[in-house]
């Protein structure tokens, strides 16, 4: 009988009036990959931060390689064999790849960095993940998909026993994700443990040996015959229905043309565009890493220069040259990137909420009324169901699917028209998913053009009227939902097409 490497036992953590883990226990084995499953707030990223030593248990223990330990601090982790690689990942944009990868660890030769020593260490560990990249470049150059890579490689490089992936595929394409499967798979045989958090469950069917399940901080089940469970089982494990209640596409009455693009273009985005999308419609938007699409996003909502191009909005040409003209207009943007564009996270949820409607309602536009903001933040967490515990909490400490609710609900403190949504459910488990379906059919009903960046294509088919598709930062075709299958849009999306440029209507 296999002796578990890794073992919570009755791990609980108490927070003032949150009880965010109790009594949780199960086993972690080497050379075998551990999948933790359930939705947000189920407790997840508290157990990964006992394990990583940023918190101490309120009860329980951690047995370690048959010892019994308590981290108190991240370094105790570290020397205990243990890395973890967060969704929100931690790099410092203006130093290189060579110095992130080897931060806390330079090489020294004579009370100097031995650069020579770093730049060969680095590399190593981009070629054992086939990244082509250079070590002097600076992260800022860098995408997403490229930096998650890198905080892999930064894991590998400390050579550690427990490697905890936080929605480590969440920003990367598809044949990143083969690479990171691929170096799983090779440190599976090197008899590493690996935790491993996802809420793609094609990703967990396919990489896990065993698959437990939290809920409200509760240990559920650990699941280790994976042939006799399915997609249904586990979202029940998790959160008490069937994964076909989730998607509930409802149709809806579809107006005039609400936003019109002709031939909009700027320096990221060299083609020329044309758009149209209608009120109440939900424009889909799909294509893979590097498509462009989040840069189009930019580009109507003004954060990018527009070089060329008419935007028509209500049938009236308008002039977006910043995002401010944009919100004006009532065009309004949720990011993709939560942590670095979407939210203060050190300002709390009525200050976040509050961010862009607080001008309007200012006495004398300068005054801030604190009486109509406590208000308006009450509100909008009752109508987005945002769990915390007051609105005075700090944004930084919900969960990713709260954090998007706040997000939300920031716009619909203003009288919006078009709302662009990139990558709104990336890394919500799937309740907080259905919720977020639920307020984007809800605001569709409402007469707001919506237009949704996801890679989740499943996602894409089941919340759009139409399904834009984009490759090479071009627009290479445009799918009615009656006639979209996964094969159609991934064709477009992947294969070679002479189509440059199509006007979507």
């Amino acid at each position: 009988m296999q002796i578990p490497y890794l073992e919570f036992d009755q791990i609980s953590k108490s927070f003032p009036g949150v009880k965010a883990l109790q009594n949780v226990s199960f086993k972690c084995y080497e050379g075998k990959v551990h999948a933790l499953m359930g939705e947000n707030g189920a407790g997840k990223s508290t157990l990964l931060k006992i394990l990583s030593g940023n918190y101490l248990p309120t009860e329980g223990k951690m047995h370690i390689g048959g010892r019994s330990l308590t981290f108190r601090t991240t370094k105790d982790a570290l020397l205990a064999g243990v890395a973890i690689i967060y969704q929100e990942l931690n790099i410092v944009p203006d130093m290189t790849v060579a110095e992130n990868l080897c931060l806390g660890q330079f090489p020294h030769s004579f009370g100097l960095v031995n650069q020579k020593e770093l730049i060969i260490r680095t590399k190593k560990y981009l070629d054992k993940l086939a990244l082509n990249i250079s070590p002097n470049t600076p992260l800022r150059e860098l995408s997403i998909g490229q930096w998650q890579m890198i905080e892999i490689a930064k894991a590998l490089s400390r050579g550690a026993k427990i490697i905890a992936f936080d929605e480590p595929t969440s920003s990367l394409s598809a044949p990143e994700i083969e690479k990171l499967f691929a170096v799983i798979e090779e440190l599976k045989a090197e008899g590493k443990v690996i935790l491993y958090v996802s809420h793609r469950m094609e990703e967990i069917f396919r990489i896990s040996d065993e698959i437990t399940i939290l809920k409200d901080g509760r240990f559920i089940e650990t699941f280790s015959d994976l042939s006799k469970i399915n997609n249904d089982i586990l979202v029940r494990s998790m959160v008490g229905r069937n994964l076909g209640d989730i998607y509930h596409y409802r149709s809806r009455e579809i107006g005039k043309t609400r936003l019109k693009l002709t031939a909009l273009s700027s320096k990221k985005l060299p083609g020329n565009f044309n758009l149209e999308v209608k009120a109440g419609e939900i424009l889909g938007l799909f294509g893979l890493v590097g498509a462009g699409r989040s840069e189009l996003f930019k580009l109507i909502f003004g954060a990018d220069p527009m070089i060329q191009g008419n935007i028509e909005l209500d049938g009236k040409s308008i002039k977006i040259t910043c995002p401010k003209d944009a919100i004006e207009q009532g065009i309004v943007l949720c990011p993709e990137d939560r942590k670095k564009e979407g939210i203060i996270p050190l300002a709390s949820v009525a200050e976040n909420i509050n961010l862009s409607a607080r001008r309007s309602h200012n006495f004398f536009k300068f005054i801030i009324n604190e009486f109509w903001e406590k208000q308006n933040a009450e509100k909008q967490c009752q109508q987005m169901n945002v769990k915390t515990p007051s609105i005075e909490q700090l944004i930084m400490n919900l969960s990713g699917g709260n954090q998007q609710k706040v997000i939300l609900g920031r716009w619909l403190s203003e009288d919006i028209k078009v709302l662009l949504l990139d990558e709104p459910t990336r890394g919500i488990d799937v309740g907080a998913k259905s919720e977020i379906y639920d307020l984007i059919f809800k605001l569709a009903d409402e007469k707001i053009a919506i237009i949704v960046i996801s890679s989740d294509l499943p996602e894409v088919i089941g919340l759009s009227d139409r399904i834009m598709v984009m490759r090479n930062r071009q627009i290479t075709g445009v799918v009615e939902r009656e006639e979209a299958t996964e094969e159609r849009v991934l064709k477009l999306a992947m294969v070679e097409t002479d189509i440059f440029e199509t006007v979507a209507k």
